[in-house]
């Protein structure tokens, strides 16, 4: 069985590690093509090397979106191949039950997981943070956070504060800043404006700010207000909750998205959309899993009924479709509150159904 597994094994790592260079690689030159006009910008500070730097650091997004299709792409090929040159008849003869070769491909898929949520978690959120770094600091450009900006709110014990952001720098720093504090009764307290801020260890350092803050005297209220170089603010908002409300949630770390999802429910604020992307995070390198017993039934097929091209174009419409189910799932799962678990699972459990279907009804038919 050990033999066995290892000659599957590795035609199945070539086939997927060939097929995974090959998308990768276009849309390498999707993207390359898509940023060249930007080069020779900010007067000729941002060159061709730093475009290069930017494509590549977006790399490991493309390829934590791609693996689940290629790993089905390239492991229809090894099982068709075989299939069509009779190898999987004679190791079927040679001992290999269906059993085994499920364990086998179900193996081999968890690596494949692990892979997945290793570059979802952790390798692309930090390129793309270098990304765009990297873009901001030679072609000067900021992020702009759509026409009133990004709003985030927080409680505290005594007041209650909403947070404005009209944009971000390159390493997610947020500019042009407004910050509204109200007390329990709804009462406006102070508003805080700065050019820009620095976050670390709970505390906001707000440069070039001013408060303008409402005191009270008796019967009569002044607005007193402060300029400050530096002006320090408490808050438990960190810049990772800036970016998973700004930028796409998908983008982000698990870890990332579940506190943000616990500082939206301290404060009161809906989680439904960010619980199904948060889930989505959690299933999809399990993916993998179902892609690879979804082209188990391809090596069941009669060695001389078709071809490898048409089990390979099938591979990649059954990749398409469930990378589009997946989508169209999470915007029901957010319109019609689904539970935001069952919103982010119901793809995977969907095929993994119809893909064991086949592979029980292909084995009892030969």
């Amino acid at each position: 069985m050990k033999t066995l597994r290892k000659l599957i094994h590795a035609e199945v790592w070539v086939s997927v590690a060939f097929v995974t260079l090959c998308f990768v690689a276009l849309f390498f030159f999707f993207d390359f093509i898509d940023e060249l006009p930007n080069a020779g910008g900010n007067n000729n500070l941002y060159q061709i090397k730093h475009v290069i730097g930017f494509v590549l650091f977006s790399v490991p997004s493309h390829l934590y979106e791609l693996l689940p299709i290629t790993v089905l792409i390239g492991t229809i090929f090894v099982m068709s191949r075989l299939a069509q040159s009779s190898e999987f008849t004679i190791l079927r003869t040679s001992g290999l039950t269906p059993i085994m070769a499920l364990r086998s491909l179900m193996g081999l898929g968890l690596i494949f997981v692990l892979i997945t949520f290793a570059v979802g978690d952790y390798i692309a959120p930090i390129s793309d943070r270098y990304a765009q770094l990297l873009k901001s600091t030679y072609l000067g450009t900021q992020l702009k956070v759509g026409h009133t900006g990004a709003w985030l709110r927080e409680n505290t014990s005594d007041k209650k504060v909403f947070l404005n952001i009209n944009q971000l720098s390159g390493d997610g720093s947020p500019k042009d800043i407004r910050i509204f504090e109200f007390n329990e009764e709804g009462g406006l307290i102070a508003i805080n404006k700065a050019a820009s801020a620095h976050i670390e260890n709970g505390t906001w350092l707000l440069r070039n700010a001013e408060r303008s803050e409402l005191k009270m005297q008796s019967d009569n209220a002044h607005l007193q207000t402060q300029h400050a170089e530096k002006l320090p603010w408490a808050s438990e908002i960190t810049s990772e909750m800036i970016s998973v409300a700004i930028l796409k949630p998908s983008r982000m770390s698990t870890i990332d998205l579940f506190q943000y999802i616990r500082h939206l429910s301290a404060n009161g604020q809906s989680t439904q959309r960010f619980e199904i992307e948060f889930w989505k995070k959690v299933f999809y390198p399990l993916s993998c899993l179902v892609m690879v017993v979804l082209a188990l039934p391809f090596a069941y097929l009669h060695s001389r009924s078709g071809n490898i091209a048409s089990n390979v174009f099938g591979g990649v419409l059954a990749g398409i479709s469930f990378f589009l189910l997946n989508n169209v799932f999470s915007y029901l799962g957010n319109i019609n509150n689904w539970t935001p678990w069952f919103a982010a699972a119901a793809p995977g459990i969907l095929y993994s159904i119809a893909s064991l279907t086949a592979f029980g009804w292909l084995v009892v038919r030969q």
